[in-house]
Parts: structure tokens; C-alpha cells; sequence
């Protein structure tokens, strides 16, 4: 069984690479890169190496016909390139390396930035539903509504990776003891603005007597 599945039975193919150029394509160039590294082993320095349209078929099932398909697709990519050399003429191959591994760099880049939305989409999603669940709570208890919705507005506000609301950041939280106290400084507040408020009203009083005053002096000068 171990002898069946030996490296020398079977072609290595990147899938990704395949989704991008094709399955026939991947399968020939997987056969011409392990090819080369034959020639390589045996001293080739130019990068040029030489196959047989019946030798790529035993290895691949590649019929000639698919074959040169494949290689019209591979050479559009500028992944490989081809040319007839010697007496009798061989077809001599070229793998642009550089280029098949900026292929698959773009391809892992694409894939990576994918997952990472996902990751993204999936983040906001949960904190979106959370943010849900606690207004539906938080509308549970009886308060005016412009307490609860500065209340709402105020504990959802999300940290800077957006993974978190305010009130989660809380090592304790128990929302109607929140809302309790929220509502009682609410009031202080309130009582606080309509005290200013009365003041003003008592120092524009002042100031117009003041006024009064002075263009009473101005009279008698």
C-alpha cells in the first residue's frame, strides 16, 4: 500500500493554484515542475528542460489535444514558456517560478484578508445582537424614555475594536441596579440645571435693577 502511494505515483497539486489556471492546467504544471527538478538533479542550469507530449500523457493523461490546451492557458498566464529546439526538435519548457510564487502569494493574501472580514462580519454581527438583547431588557423596566435611551446610548458605546460594549468592560453588571442608580443622578442632574437656571433668572433681575439705578444717578449729575 505504502509502495502505491510513493511520491513517484502520484502528482503534488496546489489546489488554490488550480482554482486559478485550472485543474488540467495545475495537473500539467505539477508534472513539468517535477520534471525540471529531474533536470535540475542532473546539472541543468538555464532552467530549460525538454518533455514529450507521450511521456506528460503516461504521466498525467494528459491527451495532446488537452495538452496543448493546457499549455495555451499557462503561457497566457506567462507561467510558462516553450520552444522547439534541436535535431530531431524536442519541445523544450520554461517555468516562470518567480511568477508561480507571486500567484500563490496573491492567492494566500486574498484568502487571508477573506477570513479576516469574515472574522470581522462575524464580531459586529455578535455585537450588534448583544447590543439588541440588552435595549430589549433595559425597555423591561418602567422609566421615562429619555432616561433609558441615554442610558442605551451611553453602556453600548463599543471599545475600539468594536468586540465590546461599555457595559460588558464591567467586572459586575447588574442592569436594573444600574438603571436604579442611573435614574436617581438623572434627577440630581436635572435639579442641578433648573437651580443654574433659577440663578440666572436672579442675576438678570440683579443686573436690571442695577441698570435702573444707574440711570437714575445719571439724572441728578
Amino acid at each position: 500500500m505504502k509502495q502505491l502511494l510513493s511520491s513517484t505515483a502520484f502528482i503534488v497539486l496546489n489546489k488554490e493554484l488550480a482554482k486559478q489556471v485550472g485543474l488540467k492546467e495545475a495537473v500539467l504544471l505539477a508534472d513539468l515542475i517535477s520534471k525540471e527538478e529531474y533536470f535540475i538533479s542532473k546539472g541543468m542550469t538555464d532552467g530549460w528542460f525538454f518533455n514529450t507530449e507521450a511521456n506528460i500523457e503516461a504521466d498525467t493523461t494528459l491527451n495532446s489535444y488537452h495538452q496543448r490546451k493546457c499549455l495555451k492557458t499557462l503561457k497566457k498566464h506567462k507561467i510558462i514558456e516553450t520552444k522547439r529546439m534541436g535535431i530531431p526538435a524536442k519541445q523544450y519548457f520554461k517555468i516562470n517560478e518567480e511568477l508561480v510564487l507571486q500567484i500563490l502569494n496573491n492567492l494566500l493574501v486574498k484568502k487571508s484578508t477573506t477570513i479576516n472580514k469574515n472574522k470581522e462580519i462575524k464580531i459586529n454581527n455578535n455585537i450588534s445582537n448583544r447590543r439588541d438583547e440588552f435595549i430589549i431588557e433595559v425597555l423591561t423596566f418602567k422609566y421615562d424614555e429619555s432616561i433609558l435611551n441615554g442610558f442605551i446610548d451611553y453602556w453600548t458605546e463599543p471599545n475600539k475594536s468594536n468586540t465590546k460594549m461599555k457595559f460588558e468592560l464591567n467586572k459586575t453588571w447588574k442592569t436594573e441596579l444600574r438603571l436604579k442608580t442611573w435614574s436617581a443622578n438623572q434627577k440630581k442632574w436635572d435639579n442641578s440645571k433648573s437651580n443654574l437656571k433659577g440663578m440666572s433668572k436672579i442675576h438678570q433681575h440683579l443686573q436690571k435693577n442695577i441698570n435702573v439705578k444707574e440711570k437714575l444717578l445719571k439724572q441728578f449729575e
